[in-house]
């Protein structure tokens, strides 16, 4: 089976095909370290390491680079507005590369509980000066840039291609839509933007700046990613992806410069993600709304429940955030977790076509994720995998824990053998229930119970699982 991927630049669904045999090139936009990411923000991470995880398992082997952004990035991720860096540095009274380190570091905390894979390769902005001067000096030189007093644009008028990811027509761009700022007036055209910022005018104090054959000053947002993902990947990427916010400015910014820079395409396939929305609107800082993984943890939840929340959704739908969406994932995935501690009383057979049913979820699984990443059906799949009697239990749970696996969600092993005493009481209680003895079957139970184990009386048997932690009143392994 072949996986196929919606890519933003064509508008369509394509059959991915590496440039590098087995070796994908995948280069995600990074987040910017003043404040804490929300969820929303993490919604964008989870997919993005599904995406990795399914080309693994596919078969290539993913080469993934990020970049952090810790200097340049504007209020309105435009080229107006403050520097969301400096901003925090004013907002906490540190140095701004101190509140960058910080944040940075709280981000990787939060990848790591929500059990993502970071990426092997990782720059940020201010360690790749270099690299960005050297991309303004060729596009200087090859007139798709200009110089005025106050930074050098790029000259969205020298290419014909500029907007062709949005699909945003070049003169329905947007400048100085707040009154609070001041454009540049010598700026040719409102679409250009920023690729060099001098020390000049709401800049002239700005803390981080570095020397340029043009002048003093810093990078402006969008330089930053052609930079980083040139210098850690090579050029044409693979794969590029970031949040759907990224699609009608940053993203086309970035194919902008990169081309005209080196005449080669940026990246071939383009993947972007939706947004969290809480209430039908946007999750976000600038919003008032934004919540951050600290905050669900002191809920109750644990990260892998907002893990599970964000598979129950298409990436490329908008997923609306609620706790009691949040409280059913969390029961759903410990109801997973649960059935993978099953023990049985006794070795169990398949039934007739087990085995060819198992080959049909492996398939089916495969396809789903083959599918643009259709999460949700994979986890049917799974669901329906579980609620298969037919199926022996031990390889119904090793189908599961292995596919979740796949979907980032680990499944700790649970000793799959009954203590001596669970088991002797196990089979006196089953041979009272033959005889429909169900009161003194009932005191069995209770003191299987008290040696810490859950009976669980299905049509196959009776089941049994250790306490662990919550535990849900399941009434049987074939319902869910």
């Amino acid at each position: 089976m072949d996986l196929h991927l919606y890519n933003s630049l064509t508008k369509t669904k394509e059959l991915f095909v590496s440039q590098h045999k087995k070796t994908v090139t995948l280069y995600t936009c990074g987040p910017t370290v003043y404040n804490y990411a929300h969820i929303g923000n993490l919604r964008t991470y989870v997919f993005e390491d599904v995406l990795k995880r399914t080309l693994q398992f596919f078969g290539y082997s993913p080469l993934h680079g990020m970049n952090i952004t810790d200097v340049g990035h504007m209020s309105d991720d435009g080229d107006e507005g403050e520097d969301k860096i400096e901003k925090g540095a004013l907002r906490e009274g540190k140095h701004p590369l101190a509140i960058a380190q910080k944040y940075e570091a709280v981000f990787f905390d939060d990848l790591h509980s929500l059990n993502i894979i970071p990426p092997q390769k990782v720059a940020r902005a201010t360690d790749t000066i270099p690299q960005q001067i050297e991309i303004i000096a060729l596009l200087l030189e090859k007139n798709h840039a200009y110089i005025t007093p106050q930074a050098i644009y790029f000259d969205t008028h020298s290419i014909d291609s500029y907007g062709a990811l949005s699909g945003q027509a070049i003169d329905e761009k947007k400048i100085g839509a707040r009154e609070d700022v001041v454009s540049d007036s010598e700026k040719k055209h409102p679409s250009d933007f920023a690729l060099w910022f001098f020390l000049v005018g709401k800049h002239e104090n700005h803390m981080l700046h570095w020397p340029s054959p043009w002048g003093e000053g810093f990078p402006g947002w969008h330089l930053e990613c052609s930079a980083i993902s040139r210098s850690l990947l090579g050029q044409p990427l693979d794969i590029h992806t970031g949040g759907i916010d990224h699609l009608g400015t940053h993203h086309p910014n970035e194919i902008a410069q990169s081309e005209a820079a080196y005449d080669l395409p940026l990246a071939h396939t383009w993947i972007h993600g939706a947004f969290l929305t809480v209430d039908e609107g946007r999750m976000g800082k600038s919003e008032g709304n934004a919540l951050i993984l600290k905050s669900v943890i002191e809920q109750g939840y644990d990260p892998l429940d907002l893990r599970y929340l964000f598979l129950t959704v298409h990436y490329r739908s908008p997923l609306s955030f609620s706790w009691d969406s949040l409280s059913a994932a969390q029961q759903a995935r410990e109801h997973l977790v649960w059935f993978l501690s099953l023990i049985p009383l006794k070795k169990e057979k398949g039934e007739k076509g087990y085995k060819e049913q198992l080959t049909s979820y492996t398939d089916s699984f495969r396809s789903a994720l083959g599918d643009d990443l259709n999460t949700p059906q994979a986890l049917s799949v799974l669901w329906n995998a579980l609620k298969n009697p037919l199926i022996p239990l031990h390889l119904r749970q090793r189908f599961i824990s292995k596919h979740l696996d796949i979907l980032g969600i680990p499944t700790r092993p649970t000793k799959k053998s009954l203590p001596f005493r669970v088991r002797s009481l196990a089979k006196k209680r089953e041979k009272l229930r033959s005889n429909k003895q169900f009161i003194q079957a009932d005191v069995l139970r209770k003191k299987i119970d008290a040696l810490g184990y859950i009976v669980e009386d299905t049509p196959r048997g009776p089941y049994f699982s250790p306490h662990h932690g919550k535990h849900t009143d399941h009434k049987n392994t074939t319902s869910r």
